[in-house]
């Protein structure tokens, strides 16, 4: 069986509204992640044009079979009901299981979060800016949240969400405060707002 290196990083941890994301994406070992995406950089880093880009060459070479991947959600009503790390864990968990056996894996997290158990892993602080595959994870977890937020935003189109994806931006809480929270806002974390 092959076997593969995995990267994951999430997006959307500190929002006020909107789902969180966490991307996971696999390779095969001696699979140069720079070399075949040269402007992989941290997602924050990177405007939102140069992350589309790599987002469309990442689908790209997946439909060639040269990697996977794949980006899984916990909503706003999880995020309520269970607590931001518990729904995290959960889409990754999620994600990784869904790419990759653990006896064939390796898995390389971002900051603080973990490999479901049986997971060869490394965590790496700062891996987003440090390890060009979790860095390639992260902007998958960009791309397909800020997408799912523009969606959103069609739907709530009174809070500015293809804006500011869901995070507390002046607007965003001014928004909430002439309109009141929408269904997808995260309740636990507007307290303050209102």
């Amino acid at each position: 069986m092959m076997e593969f290196i995995i990267g994951v990083d999430e997006a959307g941890r500190g929002p006020l509204a909107g789902p969180v994301s966490v991307g996971v994406v696999a390779i095969p070992p001696g699979f140069d992640v720079l070399k075949e995406f040269p402007l992989v950089r941290d997602s924050k880093l990177l405007s939102r044009q140069k992350r589309e880009l790599i987002f469309t060459e990442v689908e790209r070479r997946a439909s060639r079979g040269d990697l996977r991947f794949i980006v899984r959600f916990s909503d706003h009503q999880y995020i309520d009901r269970f607590g931001i790390t518990r729904a995290v864990r959960v889409a990754l968990h999620s994600g990784v299981r869904a790419l990759a056996p653990a006896a064939h894996s390796t898995v390389l997290l971002d900051g603080l979060l973990r490999a479901p158990e049986g997971y060869t892993q490394r965590t790496v602080i700062d891996g987003d800016a440090r390890v060009p595959l979790i860095s390639l994870a992260s902007i998958l977890a960009k791309v397909t949240r800020d997408r799912t937020m523009e969606h959103l935003s069609m739907l709530y189109p009174d809070y500015g969400f293809e804006q500011h994806m869901g995070y507390g931006t002046q607007d965003h809480r001014r928004a909430i405060r002439r309109h009141g929270l929408c269904n997808i806002h995260r309740r636990s974390f507007c307290g303050s707002v209102n």
